[in-house]
C-alpha cells in the first residue's frame, strides 16, 4: 500500500512537473508579438492620406460656398425668382439673349450668379456697355442689375444686356423713352452673321483665282 502511495506521490510531481514545462514554452514563446507592432505601424501609416484627403476636401469646399452665397443673395434679393418681378427687361445681340431685373440699391452688377467684372473677363469695354442706359439718366449708383444670359459669346451678351436695361427701366416711368430714344438703347441691332455660301470659303470670301 505504502509503495501504491509513493508511486502515486511521483507520478504527481511527474505530472505537475511536465504542466510547469509545457506551460513555460507558452509564456516563453513570442513569436507573435513582433508581428503586432507591424500591423499598428501599417495602420498608422495608412491614416495621414486619410487626413489630406480630409483637409483636401475641406481646402475644395470654400469656393462652392462662395458661389452658394452669391446665389443666396440673389433669391433673397429676388423672391419668387426673375420671372416674378416687375422691373424686368429682356435683350437680344446676335445669338444672346439676356434677361435682365432692376432692384434698388447701390449699381451691383451680378450676372447668371457670379460678379459682372468676373463674368466678362475684366474688359472694360463689356463692362461699360452694362451700365449705358443708367449713366445716360444719372441713376447708375441707383438701381443693382441681375442677369441670366445665355447663347451667343460675351460681347453680345453684354450688349443684350444694355438693351434688357433700357427695357426694364421703361417699366420705372415712361418719360424715360425719350432720352434713352435719343441715345439709340430701346432699338434692337438685327445685324446678324451672314450665312456661308455654297462655293465660297466664308459669306463672300471666294477661293483664289487661277487663270492657268
Amino acid at each position: 500500500m505504502a509503495i501504491s502511495l509513493s508511486s502515486l506521490t511521483s507520478s504527481f510531481a511527474a505530472l505537475s512537473f511536465s504542466s510547469q514545462v509545457s506551460s513555460k514554452p507558452k509564456t516563453l514563446t513570442l513569436t507573435l508579438a513582433p508581428r503586432k507592432p507591424s500591423q499598428n505601424a501599417l495602420v498608422f501609416k495608412a491614416a495621414p492620406p486619410s487626413i489630406v484627403a480630409s483637409a483636401s476636401a475641406t481646402a475644395a469646399a470654400p469656393p462652392d460656398l462662395e458661389t452658394m452665397s452669391i446665389e443666396k443673395y440673389v433669391k433673397s434679393r429676388l423672391p419668387g425668382g426673375f420671372a416674378a418681378q416687375k422691373l424686368i427687361g429682356t435683350g437680344r445681340r446676335k445669338c444672346a439673349i439676356a434677361r435682365v431685373v432692376l432692384q434698388e440699391g447701390t449699381g451691383k452688377v451680378i450676372i447668371n450668379y457670379r460678379d459682372a467684372k468676373e463674368y466678362l473677363q475684366g474688359n472694360p469695354l463689356w463692362l461699360s456697355y452694362l451700365k449705358v442706359p443708367l449713366t445716360t439718366l444719372g441713376l447708375e449708383n441707383s438701381y443693382d442689375i441681375f442677369v441670366k444670359a445665355h447663347g451667343g459669346g460675351l460681347s453680345g451678351q453684354a450688349q443684350a444686356i444694355t438693351l434688357g436695361v433700357a427695357r426694364a427701366l421703361l417699366k420705372v416711368s415712361e418719360n424715360y423713352r425719350p432720352p434713352l430714344r435719343r441715345e439709340g438703347l430701346l432699338t434692337r441691332d438685327s445685324r446678324v452673321v451672314e450665312r456661308k455660301k455654297a462655293g465660297l470659303k466664308k459669306a463672300r470670301k471666294a477661293p483664289q483665282y487661277s487663270k492657268r
